[in-house]
């Protein structure tokens, strides 16, 4: 088998009726892109969760091309190698993520088997939470209770909410409501977006013990290692990060700091699916659960594939994923991952076709 293309279809959604707000950025727009690799044999890989892909096509699919896609190591190998000096981060790191992916689907299609069985199966099904709680003009302490109580009607027992966007002890109340709302039974996360100084961060730590948090995410700018080693190491809370984050080597310099206590990599920005289990196998041995940052199928497939996955987020209310693709089967708190080969994503050509606004290259 032979990798014969490499195009991206992008799509545009309706925007937000109304824009919602972390501690550092704005999200109105929806905007999609969808990989897709195709070989000489019929099968098409695809991927949602990378990012840059256009960059996949400018740069990468003259090295692809060509290749065996049941040689992802070499592949990996050679578009990262390839280059005047190997690239650690950034934007060709998130581009190869998604042909590493797309990847891995063609892999698992192949062989008639989901991918998670592929890369060796330690369960089924994965637990998952619920991101939500951001902020929102009009948004009162009310609608975010009731927001997050939603999200526990639904099945979660795990929610988390935005903080870093207002003064400190205004989302400590924030955060006083949501666990008085959701009662002490359910999990609840808090991720500041690295938004806060270490001082900072360990005044609204220490203010929050009290309601339980299951972890303090990204507490401090993801180029703070040395304040999240602060964080870390002197609240009971446990610091997730790693979501902007590149490659094993990046991880392994979290490691060394000792930053945190819950990696994060994104499959679609790391690396890819090969790159995020060779973290994992470095996490494993200093007993550090992976909980991969974005909704995407493969971040399930991933959990359920490791001793040490620990939970996967969704979007039930702001991701969009699912006007394109069909959600993962959600019930009673937990993910259950499909029997169907590769990734299992049931795309929604009609939906695709409708609000398709562009295809790199052009058909």
């Amino acid at each position: 088998m032979k990798i014969t293309d490499v195009r991206v279809i992008w799509i545009e959604l309706p925007p937000l009726a109304r824009p919602v707000c972390s501690a550092i950025s704005i999200t109105a727009a929806r905007t999609l892109s969808i990989l897709e690799i195709t070989t000489d044999e019929g099968l098409i890989g695809a991927d949602l969760e990378g990012g840059y892909k256009d960059l996949a096509v400018t740069y990468l699919k003259d090295v692809i091309v060509g290749e065996d896609p049941f040689y992802p190591e070499r592949i990996w190998h050679k578009m990262f190698r390839g280059w005047r000096r190997p690239i650690a981060k950034g934007e060709i790191i998130a581009a190869m993520s998604g042909v590493d992916i797309a990847l891995w689907d063609i892999i698992g299609k192949a062989l008639g088997q989901p991918l998670y069985k592929v890369l060796g199966a330690y369960r089924d099904t994965v637990p998952a939470y619920a991101a939500g709680g951001y902020y929102q003009e009009g948004k009162s302490l009310t609608d975010l209770a009731d927001e997050m109580r939603h999200y526990v009607d639904m099945g979660y027992r795990a929610v988390k909410m935005k903080v870093g966007g207002v003064p400190w002890r205004e989302d400590v109340e924030r955060v006083r409501v949501v666990r008085d709302a959701i009662g002490d039974g359910v999990d609840l996360m808090v991720d500041a977006n690295g938004a806060w100084d270490a001082p900072t961060a360990l005044r609204f730590g220490r203010a929050i013990a009290e309601y339980e948090p299951y972890w303090f995410e990204e507490p401090v700018p993801p180029t703070d290692l040395r304040g999240a080693a602060q964080v870390a190491a002197a609240l009971d809370i446990p610091v997730a990060m790693g979501e902007n984050e590149f490659t094993r080597f990046g991880f392994r310099d979290i490691i060394a700091a000792q930053a945190a206590d819950i990696l994060q990599p994104n499959p679609g920005l790391c690396g890819g699916i090969s790159e995020w289990r060779k973290i994992a196998a470095m996490a494993s041995a200093y007993h550090l659960p992976m909980a991969p940052h974005s909704c995407g199928h493969g971040s399930a497939h991933l959990v359920a594939s490791i001793e040490n996955g620990l939970i996967v987020e969704t979007y039930p209310d702001l991701g969009w994923t699912h006007e394109v693709a069909a959600p993962l089967e959600f019930r009673d708190g937990l993910i259950h991952l499909p029997d169907r080969p590769g990734l299992g994503i049931e795309w929604d050509e009609e939906k695709i076709r409708y609000y398709q606004v562009a295809c790199m290259p052009r058909d």
